[in-house]
């Protein structure tokens, strides 16, 4: 059974106050999760998670210090707060650390409205089993499939629940359930992988998991025979599958703790153009059934929905209170944390504006370049945003998609990269981060 959040928030607040801390918030964190994993139509891996993680964060003055434990007895609660009160005496002094002010804190939040929970028995261990198999079968049958490396379905529910010394405390849970397969085709160094993975926060949602052993063997039997791409200055498309990361680096580059060390390649670019005209980039904490969603944020601010880039101009920092307080601004609730660490600024649901062409005609108007379906490796320079990763894909030539390609390397400068998108209209509404695919001008490709 599930244990009372609520009771060892407050007992980890009661600890903390009785070992001398001045001020205190604590996250508490129950994670409860089942994965079944098939190879070769026998079960390979069967897991079952089950944990309650204890976050304690104590402020001495200007000081402070985070312990984590995964050990809910009283004895242990009481050594964990004496130990962080210990440490935080001898942290070094931060002008801007501190708990939220009363007129600050979130009240009145809705957490049914966000549906994060589904509340209806969860699959079982064959049943998840069984849709792994399901998934494994149908890529199986595609000709031309030589081996599943890996078909999987998992189940999972986290509750959490924050507390304040100062009398903030709320709690909310989410449920969450998946899908993948990966599937091989060819021999030897002849070999091509590509996969398919679907997750939702209800079961119901979820597609079939034949649907989803079907396209990961499409996708690795569109590989064959891939070769390097041509070198030289290409057009190049991000595919839905991975643009929500060329769109993540714009998202670090505004957060506010980089912000505020001065290491980011936008940190003098507030009220200036980011992207194309048109264009903009939505916080959305109250989304409907994403699982980016939520009432409050990590320090108990309210979340409200707000444009980062609006129009194509960025408009807002990602803000903590600490680094709200570092800047000389509002904070924005934007504060997230694990159990083992303070607040930070983060950011889960977004959107970007959605284009008005299908990726079929994003790759008519290219006429020759690169539809990049993978990315691996990274070089980008935080300071200056130059872009260097490898990448495998599509060649296009006449408007078409060619052949395969792999090997290959795209580079170019951040900034300069994404004031040339064009974003298609397929970005699937069901993803916390709602980026379609994005055609970027002139990037340099190196292969061949």
């Amino acid at each position: 059974m599930s244990v009372d959040l609520k009771d060892l928030a407050h007992q980890l607040l009661a600890a903390a106050k009785k070992a001398g801390a001045e001020a205190s918030d604590v996250l508490v964190a129950e994670d409860n999760g089942t994965s079944m994993e098939i190879r070769g139509g026998a079960l390979e891996q069967a897991e079952r998670a089950e944990g309650v993680d204890l976050g304690l964060r104590v402020l001495m003055g200007q000081r402070q210090a985070c312990v984590a434990i995964s050990d809910s007895r009283p004895a242990a609660i009481a050594e964990m707060a004496a130990r962080a009160v210990a440490m935080a005496k001898e942290a070094p002094e931060d002008p801007d650390i501190g708990l939220a002010t009363q007129d600050q804190l979130a009240t009145g939040w809705d957490v049914a409205a966000l549906d994060l929970e589904d509340t209806v028995a969860a699959p079982t261990p064959p049943d998840l089993e069984d849709l792994a198999r399901r998934a494994e079968a149908a890529a199986m049958a595609k000709k031309g499939i030589t081996q599943v490396s890996d078909a999987g379905a998992s189940a999972g529910r986290t509750r959490i629940y924050l507390a304040t010394s100062n009398g903030f405390e709320g709690g909310y849970a989410r449920t969450s359930f998946g899908i993948s397969c990966v599937a091989i085709c060819g021999e030897g160094l002849a070999m091509e992988r590509d996969y398919a993975y679907e997750t939702r926060m209800h079961m119901a949602d979820m597609p079939d998991a034949e649907s989803i052993g079907a396209l990961a063997a499409e996708r690795a039997l569109a590989r064959a025979g891939s070769k390097r791409p041509k070198t030289g200055a290409y057009p190049v498309i991000f595919d839905e599958r991975i643009s929500s990361g060329l769109i993540g680096h714009l998202i670090s580059a505004i957060n506010g703790a980089s912000i505020a060390r001065g290491t980011s390649w936008l940190k003098d670019a507030m009220g200036e153009q980011v992207l194309p005209e048109g264009l903009s980039i939505t916080k959305e904490p109250g989304r409907k059934r994403a699982s980016g969603s939520r009432p409050f944020d990590a320090e108990g601010l309210p979340v409200t929905e707000r444009a980062l880039v609006e129009d194509g101009i960025l408009k807002s920092w990602l803000l903590d209170l600490g680094t709200a307080r570092k800047l000389g601004l509002t904070p924005s609730g934007d504060a997230v944390r694990g159990t083992n660490g303070p607040p930070m600024p983060g950011l889960g649901n977004l959107s970007l504006t959605q284009g008005s062409q299908s990726l079929e005609d994003l790759i008519r108007e290219m006429g020759e370049g690169f539809l990049v379906t993978s990315l691996m490796g990274a070089s980008i320079n935080a300071n200056t945003g130059d872009y260097s990763r490898g990448a495998s894909g599509f060649w296009v030539r006449g408007g078409e998609i060619a052949e395969p390609v792999n090997e290959g390397t795209i580079a170019g400068n951040l900034r300069d990269m994404l004031k040339t998108i064009t974003p298609a209209n397929d970005a699937r509404q069901h993803l916390s981060r709602r980026v379609p695919s994005l055609r970027v001008e002139g990037l340099t490709i190196a292969g061949n």
